[in-house]
């Protein structure tokens, strides 16, 4: 049944899309589709792909991990989501940004801009002596301040713009509120509850302090990093993240497709009101497109299938949700027809400079999808 999909993904691992992928499909509770392709790493060696290799979920974690993350807080009333941020960081309302509440960060409204090259700084002061400055608390906090102090480039709630910057500030709002770190907090409240077992961010601090080893033959190394002089594995591809010490709200968590699709069905269940890990009200209201920017294509948290050239492709239905990682990750989940396609590949592995995935990822949606629905 799923012949056309498995020899598309031979083809794409033919043609350099990518050196292997992971997918996993489901209907309802059931897996329909699970296999692996390709290789897990070409460099320094040769190795295949396996169906439970763990990923850099790159910006996955923004709805795997801080949003939930988000949703606890709210659950437990201790933010709203049209608090203002200044709230809880009153040095925050600087050059525009007094009326930015959490809504318009989860939405990507909030008026901060897309990006900012901080770990260029960070690298910076330990080349100047800061010893150990890289992937450090320090370090972190000085992201922090850093994003406090940022101009903002629209009003918020005016103009949609994907943001990183509005989720490592999300991750320090679940820090400040919670008293845990980020990864402590996911791991204790959202991971463990669900069972997900090979789900968890890598801090680089205890790494460097307690020599703590992740198992590299089990995680899909990503990029020959230009700054970093290695390949990889184990350790957050984000340059920011990574700079940061490997936890943050915007990036730098790692799992396999198994525990994505734990996940999704524990959510799902919640939506349903039949978990009672969060109230069924929140779920739905986090997973609806929000109306704060007319047009805008993002719910709290996820994105949705856009009028035209979707990743998803075109069988997705409008109420679908998803997420797309820069390391070559994705999500897609329809709602209506109860149906989800977890799609992990290496695309960044040894170099980032193939984009083929970008015409990829509709096309094999689009395939699956057709057999699926069937």
């Amino acid at each position: 049944m799923f012949h056309p999909v498995e020899d598309a993904f031979k083809e794409a691992v033919g043609q350099g899309v990518f050196p292997g992928a992971v997918a996993l499909v489901s209907k309802g509770d059931e897996i329909v589709f699970e296999s692996a392709f390709g290789f897990r790493s070409l460099v320094p060696e040769k190795t295949p792909m396996q169906p439970d290799t763990i990923f850099d979920l790159a910006s996955l974690t923004k709805p795997l991990a801080t949003t939930p993350a988000v949703m606890l807080l709210v659950r437990e009333k201790k933010i709203r989501l049209d608090d203002r941020v200044t709230r809880f960081f009153p040095n925050f309302g600087v050059f525009g940004k007094t009326h930015v509440t959490f809504r318009h960060l989860l939405a990507h409204c909030s008026g901060l801009p897309a990006w900012k090259s901080y770990y260029e700084d960070i690298v910076k002061g330990e080349k100047k002596g800061r010893i150990n400055f890289v992937a450090s608390r320090a370090a972190k906090n000085y992201v922090f301040e850093q994003i406090h102090r940022e101009k903002a480039v629209s009003p918020p709630g005016t103009q949609s713009l994907y943001s990183d910057l509005g989720y490592i500030l999300l991750g320090e709002v679940v820090e400040e509120i919670s008293g845990w770190s980020l990864d402590r907090y996911c791991q204790d409240r959202i991971f463990k509850p669900m069972g997900l077992r090979s789900t968890s961010f890598i801090d680089l601090t205890q790494i460097r302090t307690r020599r703590l080893q992740p198992v590299r033959e089990m995680i899909a190394p990503t990029e020959e990093c230009p700054w970093r002089k290695r390949v990889l594995c184990g350790e957050v591809h984000d340059d920011n993240a990574y700079a940061m010490g490997g936890v943050a709200g915007h990036a730098g968590l790692f799992a396999n497709a198994r525990d994505i699709h734990r996940f999704l069905i524990r959510f799902r269940k919640c939506l349903a009101g039949d978990d009672p890990l969060l109230p069924a009200p929140l779920v739905q209201e986090f997973l609806a497109r929000d109306e704060t920017v007319k047009g805008s294509t993002y719910t709290l948290g996820w994105d949705t299938p856009s009028a035209e050239n979707s990743s998803s492709g075109s069988y997705f239905s409008p109420t679908s949700v998803g997420h797309l990682g820069f390391t070559g990750t994705s999500i897609w989940w329809d709602l209506e027809k109860d149906c989800h396609i977890i799609l992990l590949t290496n695309r960044v592995h040894p170099s980032r400079s193939s984009d083929k995935i970008k015409t990829f990822r509709p096309y094999i949606h689009d395939l699956i999808m057709k057999t699926v629905l069937q």
